[in-house]
């Protein structure tokens, strides 16, 4: 085979993720395909010999095209994209990234956010905008980041960890941040931290579930005490905790409420579910989504 092939093939296979990006990066359907046929004349002129990670080199070169346009468009603000389209259909995104992956597996962000999110992106920075979602949605790592935007990785980091406090303030003030189910979410939470049982049981239904673990007193006791490290989240724009390990996300508890009290806690590990959800974590400004 030889490299025209090789480059037509590798562009096919990742396709689906290059315009996944390139619509997250500029908000318009019709602008992220002007971005990737930019971007396929720049491939068919490379030179392969170094390339490792198609993937990962494709989509740098995508995200280069894209900053480029963004601070052209920035430069031109009477010709912003206008109102934005509806979303188009798609599965959630897959938040890892791997040369595998087909694009139904990392299309586009999760509906939970959708045109909410790209109405806030359209408040940042080029560079901003550029980082949090190379590194937030699509996974790309601060180094390769760095390169396009032609910082180092700790500026990379400050870009994206800006942009996500902006992206979280818009989550915060959204209806299901300020829900009922929040804030019962978040005094389970706290009274889980606190060891307090009794605040534990009046947050409890009666016949409360969790896992293996039945009844209001059960639940009460397992939990009192053992949510050090679990936070109060968004998972898919529902209030819920998350538990991380080193940044990681390795857990999800959501719950199921009934006039006000918790009737079921349900744990998932799944790595699978964990990769296909959105999580945007509810708090402080030092609190960062993943």
């Amino acid at each position: 085979m030889d490299e025209q092939d090789w480059l037509s093939e590798r562009f096919a296979e990742h396709q689906g993720r290059l315009q996944a990006v390139a619509y997250r990066m500029l908000g318009s359907p019709s602008e992220a395909e002007d971005a990737v046929q930019e971007a396929w004349v720049r491939v068919s002129r490379a030179h392969t010999a170094q390339v490792e990670n198609p993937a990962g080199w494709l989509t740098t070169i995508v995200a280069r095209v894209c900053l480029n346009m963004l601070e052209a468009r920035r430069a031109r603000p009477e010709e912003s994209a206008g109102t934005l389209p509806p979303e188009p259909a798609a599965p959630h995104a897959s938040l890892h990234r791997t040369s595998q992956a087909g694009p139904e597996d990392e299309a586009l962000l999760a509906d939970s956010v959708g045109v909410a999110l790209m109405v806030v992106l359209d408040t940042l920075t080029p560079a901003e905008r550029l980082a949090f979602v190379l590194h937030d949605v699509f996974a790309v790592s601060f180094d390769e980041i760095a390169a396009v935007v032609d910082r180092s990785p700790a500026a990379a980091r400050q870009l994206a960890s800006r942009a996500r406090r902006r992206v979280q303030g818009a989550a915060g003030a959204s209806d299901a941040a300020r829900s009922p189910k929040r804030e019962i979410v978040a005094a389970f939470l706290a009274a889980s931290r606190n060891g307090d049982f009794a605040a534990l049981l009046e947050l409890l239904d009666p016949d409360a579930v969790a896992g293996e673990v039945r009844g209001a007193n059960a639940v009460a006791a397992f939990f009192a005490g053992r949510a050090q490290a679990a936070r109060l989240a968004l998972v898919d724009g529902v209030p819920a905790a998350v538990w991380s390990h080193r940044g990681r996300p390795k857990a999800v508890f959501t719950f199921a409420v009934r006039n006000g009290k918790i009737a079921r806690i349900t744990v998932d590990a799944a790595p699978d579910l964990l990769h296909d959800v959105d999580i945007v974590f509810l708090g402080t400004d030092r609190e960062e989504r993943r």
